[in-house]
């Protein structure tokens, strides 16, 4: 479903993708199938969204953008792709900037360019994120900082102490420069 009071140029909408009122998607945007367009998004070329993924109202997904599946994108999130934006200068080529597969990025959250946030990860609503984030990490602040691990349901793991971490079926991990390892 397009709506009607919506601007999509694309060819490349998968099936079953929803793309609700008043949202633009330029023509190079690649879609993928079962996703949640909503209201006031605006999709540039340079962009890649793979299969069930939301995107909420007064997102802008800009060139560089590669988004995996069944990712969460809160409303009003913030990207970035310009170290050193001017107007009427554009870089050669914008950095990609990669948000991985079950990530989820809360509320107003800002994200710089040229990042990759890990699979399962989890971005605090209102955080700046400036640096990578790994897998099944919890960032969040300004700056946003690693807080914790979580689980692929979004819970948080349990600490254990001597950096070890249990998960939501009793799985221990051990955390190596924030890098889990399965012990």
């Amino acid at each position: 479903m397009i709506h009607l009071n919506s601007e999509v140029k694309s060819q490349k909408i998968g099936k079953n993708t929803q793309v609700w009122q008043f949202c633009v998607i330029l023509e190079g945007a690649i879609v993928g199938d079962f996703c949640n367009v909503n209201a006031n998004v605006f999709i540039e070329n340079d962009v890649v969204i793979g299969d069930r993924v939301t995107i909420k109202c007064g997102v802008q997904i800009w060139d560089g953008l590669r988004i995996q599946d069944d990712v969460f994108i809160g409303p009003n999130v913030t990207f970035t792709n310009d170290f050193n934006p001017r107007s009427k200068r554009f870089p050669l080529e914008f950095p990609i900037t990669t948000v991985k597969t079950g990530c989820s990025i809360g509320a107003n959250s800002t994200i710089l360019p040229g990042l990759s946030l890990g699979k399962f990860s989890m971005i605090g609503a209102g955080s700046v994120v400036t640096k990578d984030v790994p897998d099944f990490a919890l960032f969040y602040g300004n700056p946003a900082r690693f807080c914790g691990w979580i689980n692929i349901d979004g819970s948080k793991m349990l600490y254990q102490g001597n950096d070890q971490w249990e998960d939501q079926n009793g799985n221990l991990w051990l955390d190596e420069n924030q890098k889990l390892i399965k012990i």
